[in-house]
């Protein structure tokens, strides 16, 4: 799989530029690597487009309390680049990348972008509560698991 860019729709090139920085964060990725990731989504998404119920399933986020919810569906239309309805395989492979490889600064911009729900460029109040929310939320999730809970 090649990483020519020239060869992208126009809103896989916005989308890749759009996860908060300059220059793609594909160019540090190596072929072998997005091999694997093609080959996982694939198998799991053999439609090439993951839905946001698939997303879920996808990533073993089934069964949440409506506010963790509230907060996955919000990542999953932060990766809905072009907010389509799903997310495709070079938005999942933009996504994994700067999770998995993005600076910090890169990193904050997505997450600003996934709590500013009204898309306004600001966090006010609400959303603000919405972080202490959700962080409670997936906390208490978290230790649900690790003591053998739910």
């Amino acid at each position: 799989m090649e990483k020519d860019q020239s060869r992208q729709r126009p809103e896989q090139k916005a989308a890749l530029g759009d996860m908060g920085n300059e220059n793609s964060i594909l160019d540090d990725l190596q072929t072998l690597e997005i091999h694997h990731w093609y080959k996982k989504f694939m198998s799991e998404c053999p439609s090439g487009q993951l839905t946001e119920h698939e997303f879920k399933h996808f990533f073993g986020l089934r069964g949440l309390d409506p506010e963790a919810n509230k907060y996955i569906e919000q990542m999953f239309h932060t990766f809905d680049m072009n907010k389509d309805g799903y997310i495709d395989f070079m938005e999942y492979v933009a996504a994994l990348s700067l999770i998995l490889k993005g600076k910090m600064e890169q990193k904050l911009r997505w997450y600003f972008k996934l709590y500013d729900v009204d898309g306004n460029g600001c966090i006010d109040r609400g959303e603000l509560l919405n972080i202490i929310r959700s962080g409670r939320v997936f906390e208490a999730e978290f230790d649900g698991h690790l003591s053998g809970g739910p």
